[in-house]
This record gives structure tokens, sequence and C-alpha cells, in this order.
């Protein structure tokens, strides 16, 4: 109320309170509710939690990396702004006591010390996390449906969005939410390897600090943590039990190769860096499996239109569903306000409340007539 330079009938006018109300809960006489809280907080332009204990919001800094190197300062505020809206919402959830309680994830396993061997050992352990879910295998599961099972299995909430130009994902893991932001692009194989990727650096617990991705190249990173989530990536998205059934005595021949891009859904390169490792083809088929694109695999195995259903997803928008639908539960309980979801979903508010609390229709005029009285069915095509 100083800081708005206001009387107190005046502030309690805006944040829907009598006078005599607020005069009480300032008094001690009277509790706020949390639909009170919300009002104000909405008001003073700051958070429940400020007013409840004078914490500042945690909010992250871009980690200086050199994969974020390329991103300019507009690029960093507009990912900062991205990362507002979800440890906001979170921030609400948390203090209406609706933040679920997050399963236990995997982690590097103490005995391996070589950051190779601990991507692939952690990415058996996810993989038998995730049959124990009783989900498919992962190259059975669409990128829609992995990122599904991702939030089901591990509390993981999956965001594709339109991100700053260099940026390919981003990983952040606090006390109460694990998030994955991934770009939304034409190239769907980059984008389930950026999923992948950041997904092992959320299970090696690497993202105590907002981390960002430009574009990936399997096989490339120098820096060992970026090592370990590419080997993750890898053995997750390729693990070597499946490939084996693709190999016979006379190795795998090129038709197999297309075919098993589009099975694994992953790019020719990343898939000669894994067949490579594995020593299971020679130099000289890695490259001219590079030479190819995935567009170029779907279509040698007639394939073209789910070629293009994966890359109408990709470029889709979506926003984790679990966050919407606690505040809108909320909304309706009275809890909180309509305000948090809005900034949520990236919606105005007045255009939400339009959406969510519509004026019902006026009721329409019934003609009289023989017709009409008699209740016959009026057909029009």
């Amino acid at each position: 109320m100083t800081a708005a330079s206001i009387s107190q009938a005046a502030f309690a006018e805006v944040v829907g309170l009598s006078p005599d109300k607020l005069s009480k809960s300032l008094s001690g006489v009277r509790r706020f509710t949390s639909y009170d809280l919300a009002r104000i907080a909405d008001f003073g332009g700051t958070t429940v939690d400020w007013l409840l204990t004078g914490r500042e919001p945690l909010r992250p800094d871009v980690a200086a990396r050199t994969s974020a190197s390329s991103v300019d300062e507009r690029g960093r505020s507009q990912l900062k702004d991205l990362v507002e809206r979800f440890t906001t919402a979170h921030e609400v959830i948390d203090l209406l006591g609706l933040s679920p309680r997050l399963p236990e994830l995997p982690g590097v396993r103490a005995d391996l010390k070589r950051y190779v061997d601990q991507g692939a050992a952690l990415a058996e352990d996810a993989l038998a996390a995730l049959a124990a879910a009783g989900s498919p295998t992962v190259s059975d599961l669409g990128t829609a449906d992995l990122v599904h099972a991702l939030e089901r299995a591990f509390g993981i909430d999956v965001a594709k969005l339109g991100l700053p130009d260099g940026i390919d994902g981003a990983a952040w893991q606090a006390d109460g939410f694990r998030l994955i932001m991934i770009a939304r692009t034409k190239v769907p194989t980059r984008q389930r390897f950026t999923l992948a990727h950041e997904f092992g650096h959320i299970l090696a617990r690497d993202a105590q600090d907002l981390l960002t991705e430009t574009h990936l190249s399997p096989g490339r990173q120098k820096d060992l943590t970026e090592v370990r989530a590419n080997v993750f990536a890898a053995h997750f998205l390729m693990p070597r039990s499946e490939i084996a059934s693709w190999t016979g005595e006379k190795g795998i021949t090129d038709e197999q190769l297309t075919s098993m891009v589009v099975h694994f859904q992953v790019s020719p390169s990343a898939l000669a860096a894994r067949l490579t490792q594995l020593g299971l083809i020679t130099s000289e088929t890695a490259d001219r499996l590079r030479g190819l694109t995935t567009q170029d695999c779907h279509w040698l195995t007639g394939q073209s239109d789910l070629f293009e259903a994966r890359k109408t997803w990709s470029l889709a928008r979506r926003l984790p569903f679990r966050p919407a639908q606690l505040l809108y539960e909320a909304y309706l309980a009275g809890d909180t306000t309509l305000r948090p979801l809005a900034a949520y979903t990236g919606q105005d508010v007045d255009r939400m409340r339009e959406l969510l609390e519509p004026e019902p229709a006026p009721p329409e005029d019934v003609p009289s007539g023989s017709d009409m009285d008699e209740g016959d069915l009026v057909f029009q095509p």
C-alpha cells in the first residue's frame, strides 16, 4: 500500500476485499485466504511466497558454457522470460500445497569414473525404469509418446517452444520441478536427440543451473558432461540389444541402414556414430550413411508420409499439461485467480476469462406454427 501510495480502503477495493476484512486481516484478527494473497500478489507485482516469507523468487541464470556462447543477450533475455513462466507457475502450485511428489531418478553410478561409461550405464538404468513403468521400448514410441512417458515415469515437464535462435534445448531442475525445453524445428530427429540429451543432463544432475544447448553434434563435444549426455542419448535411443537384431552374418546392408534411421527415429549421422562405436560398420559405410538426410531415408523406405507427420509434430507448440491442470483446478476451487494460468499459457487474462466463463447465450425465440408445435423435425442440408 505504501509503495502504491493508495489508501487502505482503495487497496481493499482493488484486491477484492471489504475495508473491514482487510483491516481485520492486517491486524491479525482474520487470516488472509490463499485467494486474497493471490489477488494482492497480482496487484503488487510480486509472489505469494514473497508476501509470506520475504524470500525473493528463485530464478536461474543461463549457465556460462561454450554451448551457449553463440546466444546473444536478447536471446538470453527471451530464454529467461520463458523460464519465468514455468518457475512462477510452480511457485504458485507449491504454495497452494498442490505440488505432486516427484519420483526418484536413477543417478550416475559411483563406481564408474569414465564419463562415457557413466552415460552408457545411466541409459541402461533409464530404460529399465521405463520398462518397469510399463512403457514400450523407446524405438516403438513416437517423440510425442516418449515425452508423455518421461513426464509420467520421471516427473519431468517437457515444453516444445520457439526458443531463441541458436538454442536447440535447455534443462533445469530445482527442488520442486524438473524442466526440459526443446525447440520447435523442421528436423524431428534433431529434436528427439536433443530431448534425450537433456534427459541425460537431468539424470546426471547437471542441470542445477539452467543449461542451454546449441546444435548438438554427436561425438564432437569436448565438455565431459556433454560427452556423457551424448553417450546417454545414443544408448537410450539406440540400445545395443535392439541394434543386434538388425545385424546378420554379412553385417548390415544399405537397405537396413535406411530402415534403421526410420525405426530408431535418429539422424543418419547419429546412427553412423553409434554403429561405428559398436564396430558394426566401416568408416566408408559411415561416410556414405552421413551423406543421406533423414528425409532421404524415409523416402527410400517408402515412408515419406511418416516423415511429414513427424515434422508436423516437431513444429507444433507444446506446454506441459500438469501445471496447467493444477492451476485450473485451483482456480475452480477458488484458491487462486486466473492470472497464474494465463501467465503460464501466455494468454491474455481477459481473453482466458471469456473462454472459461462465457456469457450464457440468450434463449432463442421459438417460431410458432403447426409444424413446430407438433414437434416435426426440420432438415437443413
